[in-house]
Formats: structure tokens, sequence, C-alpha cells
């Protein structure tokens, strides 16, 4: 395979695991803000997903049409929902030939959901959990429909590797993000708001209560999230899947290429394997996840570098 076009399919991937993770993150913030939990703000989402100074963050952090107009639909934020979704496309539409019908048609379809003006007037004006749903659908209808018509050659390892790289990143921001707002109350309740909405965030709420049975401790959340690998949006789950991706690409790799990755993946993924991080210090909590962040983006790097011929 060409390295244009595994780097194109690998971006693919990335922008629509970011867009996923993006608007469920907004959806759960917006619950939050109705449920005026203590603490809550727009601050942090403006920072991690917009292009605002502090100034312009200031003024619109309590209006919440204006934030979700700027983080889901803004074009003039290329790191919107809009935008992702774009790319998104703009990247399918480049490699056609190595992706299926059925993958460029959901992904066409998506952008052309996310232009709709009915949308639009949901999300700034009307019931925003709706129009971000009907977004969120489509982004479901996407992996489903990547996991159910794509080959299983370097094409659907390079979608898989992008998608996997994605979410690691993505799971670390969002723990990070969201534990300042827990850990006020570590030492007063252990029925925080925060920590099920930092759970609903990440897709986790549903299985943290089957398998805890509704032991809602720091603790717990913290060990299912960072270390559980039957959840799908844990952070050992995400790596050792992107591991497991790359391992295919070996027999069609240069062997010092594919060395210089291995060695990053693996490094990273058995730090985050063999750490052990509990509720009471979020100060080295916050200090860990920003370096697995700066090495997840090493990786990033490496593969761009030695398999996409990017310098």
């Amino acid at each position: 395979m060409l390295s244009r076009v595994a780097d194109t399919i690998y971006w693919l991937a990335r922008y629509m695991e970011r867009t996923q993770s993006m608007l469920q993150v907004i959806r759960t913030n917006y619950i939050a803000s109705q449920d005026e939990i203590r603490y809550f703000s727009w601050r942090p989402l403006l920072y991690a997903y917009g292009e605002l100074t502090s100034t312009e963050v200031n003024e619109i952090e309590r209006d919440t049409p204006r934030v979700l107009e700027h983080l889901v639909l803004d074009k003039l934020n290329n790191a919107s929902t809009y935008n992702n979704i774009l790319q998104g496309r703009e990247n399918a539409r480049a490699v056609q030939d190595h992706i299926t019908k059925e993958v460029w048609q959901c992904l066409n379809d998506y952008y052309h959901y996310v232009r709709d003006d009915e949308v639009a007037q949901q999300v700034k004006l009307g019931d925003p959990v709706s129009g971000i749903d009907f977004l969120m659908r489509n982004s479901l209808l996407f992996t489903g429909t990547v996991k159910n018509t794509m080959p299983r050659d370097e094409s659907y390892a390079y979608i898989n590797i992008g998608k996997f790289l994605e979410r690691a990143i993505q799971t670390a921001d969002i723990i990070r993000i969201k534990w300042s707002g827990v850990s006020y109350d570590i030492q007063q309740s252990i029925e925080t708001p925060e920590l099920r909405y930092l759970l609903y965030s990440l897709f986790g709420y549903e299985l943290f209560v089957k398998t805890y049975k509704g032991n809602f401790s720091p603790n717990n959340v913290l060990q299912m999230l960072l270390y559980n690998t039957y959840f799908p949006h844990s952070l050992l789950y995400s790596l050792n899947q992107m591991s497991r991706y790359f391992e295919r690409l070996k027999e069609d790799s240069l062997p010092e290429s594919y060395e210089q990755v291995e060695f990053l993946i693996g490094k990273v993924k058995n730090e985050v394997k063999y750490s052990h991080f509990t509720a009471d210090d979020p100060e080295q909590l916050n200090n860990f996840l920003l370096q697995v962040r700066d090495e997840l983006y090493g990786v990033a790097t490496a593969f761009s570098k030695y398999y996409f011929g990017n310098s």
C-alpha cells in the first residue's frame, strides 16, 4: 500500500474517533449543566476542543448555546465536530478505492447531516441532546459499517491503529480534565455526581454499575477507566488494541521501521499496565496522564515518520 494512502486512511479513523468522543463529552457536559452540579464549567472543553483566546473563553463559558455552536458547528473552529467530520469525509473521498462503498456513503451522509439546518437549530436553539444524539447515531453507524464491510487487509489495520491511538489520547485527556472536578469530593462523599459524569463521558456507566454493584468509590472508577481490559474505552484496552493491529503490519514493514514504532507502543502500554494509582493523589495521576499523552503523540510522530514518510 502506498504510504500516502495509508496516511489518509489512518487520519480518517482518527478524525472519526475524535468526533465520537467529542460528541459524548459535550452531550454529558450539557446534561451536567442542566443538573447544576457544583463547579460546572464549559471552560475545560473550550480549551480542549476550541480555538478561543482566554478573553473569548471568559465571555462565552456560561453561554451554553454559543458554546455548543462553537464546539459542534463552527466552521471557523478547526477542532469542531463539523470540521472533524469534514476532514474525515475528505480523507475518505481520496481513498475510495481502498474502503468499501458503504463506508464512503456512510461518511458522505454524515457530512450532509451535520450541515442540515434542522440539526443546527436543535443544537443551538432547541433540544441539544436530540441534535447531538442524531449525530452520535451516525458515528456509531460509521463504526459498525467499517466493522461489517471492510476486508481484513492493510486498510483495516491502519483504520484501527488510527482509531485506538486517538481513543487512548481522548481517554487520557477526558480522565485528566474530569478528574479535577472529582477530586474536590474524594474525602467527603463516594456518591459524587462528577464520578458518574466522568463514566458517562467515556461510555462506561452501565458497565461500571454491573461490575462494581453500585460501589461508587473513586478508586473503583479509576481502576476501570485505566486498567479494565473488558471496557472498550479504558486506557489499557485502547493500547492493547493499537498494539494488536500494529503487529499485523509486521510482514509488510521495513524491519527497522517496525522496531522503532513497536518499541514506543510497547513502552507506553507497559507503563500503563504496570502502573498503580489511587484517588488519593490527583496531582500524581494528572502528571502521569500528561506523560502518557506526550508518549502517545510520540508514537503518532514516529508512525508518521517511519510509515508515511513525513519528517
